[in-house]
């Protein structure tokens, strides 16, 4: 039987400035510690490595702005990880700091995939989100990947505050327009503890988002690209195989401030701030700072509810059809037949603005 793929998540917490929804373990004030940052993770990883960690299937440098670093310091770290052949390396990038430059280091270096963050192509709405950005930035930044050999994936977001239906088609249909590999397209979420959570006159209103994701969902369709996560298209084969080790409960390994790792049902994750994280590999002391234990049940439903979130879904024989029936009916989940012949339920378009109450309601907690 073959093994689940393994990845490797890098967290890069530096960013420029803090957009206002964004609640992420990330400092604006610590570019100094990028070189010190670096060599830490290095050196995280040569210990690993050493203690047997597997090579990884994929690589998913994320943040912050993992394309704040200078290319020569993100590519040291990529350097030093262990990869298979093939394997599928992603670097999260923001418009302002890409170059043809800095993509053509990347790729010599063996990164394979980026994820565009533009979030939005109206120049109010990118004001209303906190970021810099212009779209010409990112009319470059894809031209430039592709230049360099480079798949590309688009990061938006809708619900923003001012955000028009007519906004939000602007920026459907331009990121269309750029024909990206991959968009990936996020409902704006009000976290805890920052500027958007305090202001409720800018949070985002559900039936509004609900039409702007089926919205984008049809011309996505319509367009060639699959729905193959909730909030993830993609043309035919392009979807995101780091993101897909996640829902199917893979193992990884996370390194730097903050980042998670997973083994076999016992999560963890590293000390929070990139001074904690860098002295306690200079000191050669763990890097964790807690962690939690699933148990076999607790996984077994974990499962089910982040395969439901997926085009493949989870397996009908799973619960009676008399269980599920009433959500067929409400043209909230389909039967489908894998081509194995197995039976299949997933969720409708409907569904899955409603995936969270619908896991509890067929899964449980």
């Amino acid at each position: 039987m073959l093994s689940k793929p393994f990845g490797i998540y890098v967290h890069i917490p530096f960013c420029a400035r803090r957009c206002d929804y964004c609640s992420f373990a990330i400092w604006t004030d610590r570019g100094h510690l990028q070189q010190s940052f670096v060599e830490a993770v290095v050196l995280d990883v040569h210990r690993s490595v050493g203690l047997g960690m597997r090579s990884a299937d994929t690589v998913f440098f994320g943040g912050g702005t993992p394309s704040l670093l200078p290319g020569e310091l993100l590519v040291r770290i990529l350097d030093a990880l262990p990869m298979v052949e093939g394997a599928e390396v992603s670097v999260e990038c923001n418009p302002d700091d890409v170059s043809p430059e800095l993509f053509a280091t990347y790729a010599e270096h063996g990164v394979t995939r980026i994820s565009l963050g533009v979030q939005s192509l109206v120049p109010e709405i990118l004001v209303s989100l906190g970021r810099s950005h212009n779209v010409q930035n990112v009319q470059n930044g894809v031209a430039w990947a592709r230049a360099a050999g480079l798949s590309v994936n688009t990061d938006i977001i809708y619900g923003g505050s001012g955000e028009t239906i007519a906004n939000w088609l602007t920026t459907v249909e331009g990121v269309l327009a750029l024909a990206p590999d991959h968009i990936s397209a996020y409902a704006l979420t009000v976290e805890p503890g920052t500027p958007l959570a305090r202001d409720a006159d800018r949070h985002p209103d559900d039936d509004d988002q609900a039409d702007k994701y089926l919205l984008a969902d049809a011309k996505l369709i319509a367009a060639g690209y699959e729905n193959y996560e909730i909030s993830n298209w993609s043309k035919p084969g392009q979807s995101c195989r780091h993101n897909q080790l996640y829902w199917e409960q893979a193992n990884y390994r996370g390194f730097g401030c903050a980042a998670h790792s997973h083994e076999n049902g016992r999560r963890w994750w590293n000390l929070r701030t990139p001074d904690r994280y860098i002295a306690a590999v200079q000191a050669n002391e763990s890097t964790e700072a807690s962690f939690e234990l699933l148990d076999a049940e607790a996984r077994r439903i974990e499962g089910l509810q982040l395969a439901l979130r997926t085009r493949m879904g989870i397996p009908a024989g799973s619960y009676s059809d008399r269980d599920l029936v009433e959500f067929v009916g409400g043209d909230l989940l389909e039967f489908c037949e894998r081509p194995d012949g197995n039976r299949y339920v997933r969720l409708t378009v409907s569904g899955r603005m409603m995936a969270n109450a619908l896991s509890l309601a067929i899964v449980g907690a």
